[in-house]
């Protein structure tokens, strides 16, 4: 049984689903709640494409920029294979709407920065923070947020994986295009393990004061 954070509110995930209702709504038999997101109404299709607890990540290859040249890579660009990255690792990934954008310079990366010893300490491999943007920009954004050795900064430049987890936010109307929904997830040897999804224009759940919480547990 598992918890996934949505807004406010959790929900348990299990074996089964009672779909559409609260938890104040349901039965003492019921056992299963749905992933329903706060903010725009999703589609049945988006919903059943939406990556849930218990999903091994989707096949996708990210871009970490790296700054020197060794241990297999070279300076700039380099692949990262979401599959072998996370081969027998626990991974605490978030993920953000845009490198350098107000949120997410001032507190969603910040923190993450700050609980790198206690998420260590909890068992957490690495950290992960994915964007859909190109590698140079996530590599600056790492060099101001002084990330090196804490947080992978991974450019997801094509939004594949982004779509493949179906957690995609649409802000086509602010120019921006294409993004990635505010979330986190813990990732046990390549499948999730919780998932905090934001409410629309949130960040509530996807901190990493929650993360921590989840990783302890």
């Amino acid at each position: 049984m598992w918890a996934v954070f949505i807004g406010e509110t959790a929900f348990v995930i299990a074996d089964s689903i009672a779909v559409g209702r609260m938890p104040s709504e349901t039965s003492a038999s019921d056992t299963k709640y749905a992933i329903r997101p706060q903010g725009p109404q999703l589609t049945p299709k988006q919903e059943q494409c939406m990556i849930k607890v218990g999903d091994t990540l989707p096949s996708a290859t990210l871009m970490e920029f790296s700054e020197v040249e060794g241990n297999g890579c070279s300076i700039g660009p380099n692949p990262v294979e979401v599959a072998k990255a996370t081969a027998g690792k626990t991974i605490a990934l978030f993920a953000l709407p845009g490198a350098f954008t107000p949120t997410c310079s001032a507190k969603h990366v910040p923190g993450y920065v700050e609980h790198f010893n206690a998420l260590k300490a909890s068992g957490v491999d690495e950290i992960w923070c994915v964007s859909v943007n190109d590698a140079f920009v996530m590599g600056a954004w790492a060099r101001e947020q002084k990330t090196n050795g804490k947080v992978r900064m991974l450019a997801d430049g094509s939004a594949d994986f982004t779509k493949a987890t179906g957690l995609t936010l649409d802000l086509t109307a602010r120019g921006m295009g294409l993004r990635s929904n505010r979330y986190s997830m813990l990732i046990k040897n390549g499948k999730v393990a919780s998932l905090n999804i934001e409410a629309a224009g949130k960040f509530e759940v996807s901190d990493a004061a929650t993360m921590l919480s989840q990783a302890k547990a």
